[in-house]
């Protein structure tokens, strides 16, 4: 029998917040950190992007320093250094400056420096669906090694090189990301990074236990999602599976939510294809910009929130149903019977992962 496996926040350091608090006050007061950044193109343009201005240096490094010494107000210098906890890291880009080297190498050095720990830092980088990933292979090791502790770190900044690449590919908004909405127009990229810790036991009230996961891959394009939602549709089934419980008991859906007609046109399909198109459901895009390798950690940290406080919060930029197959997008933060919560992610390459969580 699998033994049980509990998150517990770690932290989050946003453009809204630095912590856990400071991003749930920002959150339920509707506050995005979603703002027009001039001369920001290739060519000079202004682009609506959620960026943290006080990153100095190398950015990469100080957000993620910024996020360790956070994380070490609230967890002893014996746990994070302690042989039987291991570190995950999930980026997309990691340490973009270093790109003719080893991207993650400096993210390596500073865990092992920050936190003392002596093994080799697991790094995870499978587009946006790295996240998700992260989590549920941190589950697994917890199942199956010698860990008793996995610390998940997301972490993804704005750079030159992800923004002019974004532009190249015409999926950038000129104005904040509105998910599933029928005027969207693309994604606001964005940075931030989240850590969760993945433990045997639950130590603290807040902590919410891990149901299962699963990752799979509808091999449809390097960049387009399959119009069909077959990949991310097959990936949630498993997920239900895995977790033996009927999908009535799901309660709330933190989708992926781009922005981008086609992602969120495939999300809406493979949701109706499932039967889940009348579970609430919210993109947190219009808050945080898309984080790339961030995005499927601190959206979860938000579920976590999602049900220690019973509130589901907005789906921020939505107005009017712009899918095919309407689903029940939140349009106001309102309290709510909060108890299992899906987290999905689709990315290029036709990753797609999912996870359960639950009170």
């Amino acid at each position: 029998m699998e033994s049980n496996v509990f998150l517990s926040y770690g932290t989050l350091v946003t453009p809204i917040g630095i912590g856990i608090d400071a991003n749930f006050k920002s959150l339920k007061n509707g506050i995005s950190g979603i703002q027009q950044k001039e001369h920001a193109g290739f060519k000079q343009e202004n682009w609506f992007l959620s960026t943290m201005e006080n990153l100095q240096g190398n950015r990469f490094n100080t957000l993620l320093e910024t996020a360790l010494n956070d994380l070490k107000k609230s967890y002893p210098e014996a746990l994070l250094s302690d042989q039987k906890t291991c570190f995950i890291l999930s980026s997309t880009k990691g340490n973009i400056d270093h790109l003719a080297g080893d991207v993650f190498a400096s993210a390596r050095t500073l865990i092992g420096n920050i936190t003392n720990n002596p093994n080799d830092v697991i790094v995870i980088s499978n587009a946006c669906i790295s996240g998700v990933i992260a989590i549920n292979t941190a589950a697994d090791y917890l199942r199956y090694s010698g860990f008793d502790t996995v610390i998940v770190i997301g972490i993804d900044v704005v750079s030159d090189f992800v923004l002019f690449g974004f532009q190249s590919l015409f999926a950038l908004s000129d104005e904040p990301a509105r998910p599933f909405d029928k005027n969207r127009k693309g994604i606001s990229l964005g940075e931030a990074c989240g850590i969760i810790v993945v433990s045997k036991e639950k130590t603290t009230a807040s902590s919410v236990e891990y149901l299962s996961g699963a990752s799979s891959n509808d091999a449809n394009h390097i960049s387009g999602p399959s119009r069909t939602g077959e990949g991310l549709f097959r990936v949630v089934n498993k997920t239900i599976e895995r977790a033996a419980i009927p999908h009535s008991e799901i309660d709330f859906i933190s989708a992926h939510g781009t922005g981008t007609l086609y992602n969120d046109e495939m999300e809406s399909i493979a949701f109706m294809r499932c039967e889940l198109q009348n579970v609430p459901t919210n993109s947190l895009k219009g808050f945080f910009g898309h984080t790339l390798g961030a995005a499927g950690v601190i959206e979860v940290i938000v579920c976590m929130l999602s049900i220690e406080h019973q509130l589901l919060f907005e789906s921020k930029g939505f107005e009017e149903t712009g899918t095919t197959q309407e689903i029940n997008l939140v349009k106001q933060t309102h309290p709510a019977s909060v108890k299992t919560v899906l987290k999905t992610a689709s990315g290029f390459g036709g990753g797609n992962a999912a996870l359960l969580i639950r009170k």
